[in-house]
Formats: structure tokens, C-alpha cells, sequence
């Protein structure tokens, strides 16, 4: 059976196009575009809820994304196991919709910011079992708001659950920590309890072809499909 997927387009969305080319390429299934006014979502095996600046950011990152008519079918794909990765501003609108925990706040240096960064994994989940233990990706971001935070009895949780997919970390020729926003804990992304649903800061549809900057992005999509 081929793997199908589908990416869910909003107003301010900018990332969609990438996110769309990125499963075709890697999956070779269908790959649908969803609008976000639509009120039921195809059966897939993968929603991806792009990057970008849904409803130009306004309210607060991914609050009125949250509230669109094809939200209440995400979670419904969710809540049934399927796979759902959010990217930048998907993971903002997770947290908002409440699939995942903790919320993404402006960066610690109070500007936006585009460039590569380096992550590694943290614990094991099927968005990461192709990428070995302290093996660092790099990956580009862009986002204004990408300061995870989350009270400390969160992080707890996160930590002792094994939730926190990938942390940022020092690249080879870098000085600090590697962690570009303020993260708490350094955490570029997590998932939920069941481990169906990813949320991560950098773009890994911007890191996997031949004119990237590097191709460890793929290995996101390879390992959902191991």
C-alpha cells in the first residue's frame, strides 16, 4: 500500500509549497493540499501543518490557525494514532490545539531569525529511528517566536517520558551551545505521550535536496517510512 500524506495550507502560510514537494519527493505516494476552510481531512497516513505566519501571526503564533474549520479533523487523525508533524508554525499551532505541551515564545534575542542550525536527537520515537545517538543534524530556521518554554513540572514530564525529539546542540566549529532561541532545556522539538505527533522549530523540507545547505531533513521522512 503506498503511503499517502497531506499538507494543511492557511492564510500566511509560506512553507506549504516546500512541505508539499518535500513528501512527494521522499514518499513517492499522493500527497494532497488541504485548505484550511475545508471541514473534513482525507484518511492519510501523515498531516504536515507548515511553517509560515498563519494569519500574519496576529493574536499570537498559531492562534487563530487553531481555530480553523479543518482543525477539529487533525486532531481527529491524530487522536486514531496517524502520524502529524508540525514545522515552525505547525508547532505553534499544536501547542495551541493542545496536542502538545509548553508553548513557543519570542527568542531570547528579540529578533527573527533565518539560518542553519544544529540539532541531535534526545529520545528515541519513529520520527527519529533512522538517526543515530549524538549524531547532529543541520537544519535551517526561521521564526521569531521559536523560545520553547513550559513550567518546570512540564519539563519534568517531557524528560521523563522520553518526549523531547531533538535539542539543539554545538555545531563543529561552534563556540556556544547551540541553542539559538533560549529553548528551555535546548529543545527544537517534541512530541506527545503516543509519539505520533511531532512538533519541531527547524525546517526539515528546506534540508534535503541537492542544493540545500545540507540533506539531513530527509532523514525525518526516512525514518517515518522505516
Amino acid at each position: 500500500m503506498s503511503f499517502k500524506s497531506a499538507v494543511i495550507t492557511f492564510p500566511g502560510s509560506n512553507c506549504d509549497r516546500d512541505a508539499l514537494t518535500y513528501l512527494r519527493d521522499l514518499t513517492q505516494g499522493e500527497v494532497l493540499n488541504i485548505w484550511h476552510e475545508e471541514s473534513s481531512l482525507p484518511k492519510v497516513d501523515l498531516v504536515i501543518l507548515p511553517g509560515g505566519f498563519s494569519f500574519g501571526d496576529y493574536l499570537r503564533s498559531g492562534a487563530m490557525a487553531s481555530k480553523s474549520n479543518i482543525i477539529d479533523d487533525v486532531i481527529d487523525h491524530a487522536n486514531n494514532g496517524r502520524y502529524l508533524l508540525g514545522i515552525c508554525n505547525g508547532f505553534q499551532i499544536l501547542t495551541e490545539i493542545g496536542l502538545l505541551k509548553g508553548a513557543l515564545i519570542q527568542n531570547k534575542s528579540i529578533k527573527f531569525l533565518g539560518k542553519d542550525c544544529h540539532i541531535k536527537k534526545k529520545f528515541d520515537n519513529k520520527f527519529n529511528c533512522n538517526i543515530k545517538d549524538n549524531e547532529v543534524l543541520q537544519i535551517p530556521v526561521a521564526h521569531n517566536e521559536g523560545n520553547f518554554y513550559c513550567d518546570q513540572e512540564t519539563l519534568s514530564y517531557l524528560q521523563d517520558e522520553g518526549l523531547i525529539a531533538f535539542e539543539y546542540c554545538r555545531g563543529e566549529y561552534q563556540i556556544d551551545d547551540g541553542n539559538i532561541n533560549g529553548s528551555l532545556d535546548n529543545i527544537a522539538g517534541i512530541t506527545n505521550t503516543n509519539k505520533n505527533i511531532l512538533g519541531m522549530m527547524p525546517h526539515p523540507e528546506r534540508a534535503y535536496q541537492d542544493f540545500h545547505a545540507s540533506k539531513d531533513g530527509k532523514k525525518i521522512i526516512e525514518s517515518i517510512l522505516s
